[in-house]
């Protein structure tokens, strides 16, 4: 990682002397290797690599954003020539500039977030056929969309005029497998899959691969619904995206803009006294954990939604200044886009039982367990999305369902949730399954 910090010192150094009165830098050093295999073949590999710098100059209140993937000498001068250029005929932006030197991190924690693990395209086709195998092996499964095994490692690395310069290395694996059900005019298809820092933390393949077969098979002759209001069960593997919602609404990007049901509601209830919602940056080996922020700023553990109270927003530099407030340490960035507040590990905490108690009982209810489209409106809170899962009859999943749509308003549906006590940490934005009473339903 040296030669990142030289390199961005002297882009840094080449910007200040072109005419900056302050700049930032950011490099991003990625590689990744993607395996597809289908009925036991090979369907693709692909391995991608990549090293990217951004630079970002201000000339007073004007800032410019330029990026180039050649770390030469002559092409930096050139980049930080070009970026001053440019910042100059930039109008002024009251709001912009980097982090005063006493927001900086002094410390930055070690997430142990890299594997030094190497898994061989080799190593990749097994656990990808073991999976496909094992998704095959599950009586009524009749044919596969393939199984895709993918490893991935990133150097990122931020320095800046006011003296931060660190970084930090992070590693992926994942796998996927997508298997169909039945037969004719008669098939379902559906998907499993893992994916961690740690190739050891990687869910069995055959664990995968049951999974997904399972729930292919489980969704064959589906039923279509009627329109009625009854309770939701949200399956945890969907049930984050509501809180995905959540979150950007309380991105101080759009309470600055004033584009958000959420802008009036800091200090006051959002959700049921029940729901805490944790954003917590630190989680060893986190999907989305992180020492700094895009900004150099150390994060925070915060309890977001507190017993249902909003206690605050996601806040980088410049939201935070629109707003009179502080950065919260949200601000993520690539190398050629400017710094936007978003959660680190978004999670909402795991109730007390189990998700078939919450079903118990339901007389007549909806088990989600696909959404289709987006559908959700942080401005009115307006919620429609397509949905495909189980029906549930005297606390009971009786028979599956398709081509259903679910509506609602985030407003009711927040203040509604009842968590299970199956939280699993995945993606970075994660719920446990979710009941949620009184939404409306409606059939093809």
């Amino acid at each position: 990682m040296t030669a990142a910090h030289d390199v961005l010192g002297d882009v840094l150094k080449k910007a200040q002397a072109a005419g900056a009165t302050a700049a930032d830098a950011l490099l991003v050093d990625s590689a990744s290797v993607s395996i597809m295999r289908r009925m036991g073949k090979p369907e693709s590999v692909t391995r991608s690599e990549e090293c990217e710098i951004g630079l970002r100059v201000f000339v007073g209140k004007r800032q410019a954003l330029v990026s180039s993937s050649d770390k030469s000498p002559d092409t930096l001068k050139e980049m930080a020539e070009r970026a001053v250029a440019m910042a100059k005929a930039a109008p002024e932006d009251p709001y912009a500039g980097i982090a005063a030197e006493e927001l900086l991190a002094r410390s930055v924690p070690d997430m142990d977030l890299h594997d030094g693990t190497e898994l061989s395209v080799d190593g990749m086709n097994d656990l990808a056929d073991a999976a496909e195998s094992a998704a095959l092996g599950v009586k009524g499964v009749t044919n596969s969309d393939g199984a895709e095994c993918t490893t991935g490692s990133e150097t990122v690395w931020y320095a800046a005029s006011n003296g931060f310069s660190n970084g930090y290395a992070s590693s992926d694996f994942s796998l996927v497998v997508s298997v169909i059900a039945g037969s004719g005019t008669a098939m379902e298809t559906d998907y499993s899959y893992d994916s961690t820092c740690y190739l050891s933390d990687l869910k069995a393949p055959e664990d995968i691969g049951r999974d997904a077969g399972e729930r292919a098979v489980k969704s064959l002759n589906p039923k279509k619904g009627t329109t009625k209001q009854v309770p939701v069960v949200f399956d945890r593997r969907v049930a984050g995206s509501l809180i995905g919602s959540l979150s950007s609404a309380a991105s101080g990007g759009a309470v600055a803009r004033g584009t958000t049901l959420l802008k009036d509601k800091m200090g006051k209830p959002v959700c049921a006294p029940h729901i805490t919602i944790i954003d917590d940056p630190f989680i060893k080996r986190g999907p989305r954990s992180r020492p700094f922020d895009g900004e150099g700023i150390l994060p925070q553990k915060r309890a977001v939604i507190d017993k249902g109270v909003l206690t605050g927003w996601f806040l980088d530099l410049s939201s935070a200044r629109q707003l009179g407030l502080q950065s919260t340490g949200n601000a993520v960035r690539g190398v050629s886009s400017q710094p936007v507040a978003r959660p680190a590990n978004f999670t909402l905490q795991p109730g007390d039982v189990p998700p078939e108690d919450l079903i118990a009982d339901i007389k007549e209810g909806f088990f989600v367990t696909r959404l289709m489209g987006s559908g959700g409106n942080i401005v009115t809170g307006d919620y429609s999305r397509g949905a495909a899962g189980f029906w549930i009859e005297n606390g009971k999943i009786t028979h599956p369902v398709s081509e259903m749509t679910i509506a609602g308003n985030f407003a009711d549906m927040w203040m509604n949730m009842i968590p299970a006590n199956d939280l699993e940490i995945l993606t970075g934005i994660d719920a446990p399954t979710l009941m949620l009473t009184g939404m409306t339903v409606a059939g093809a």
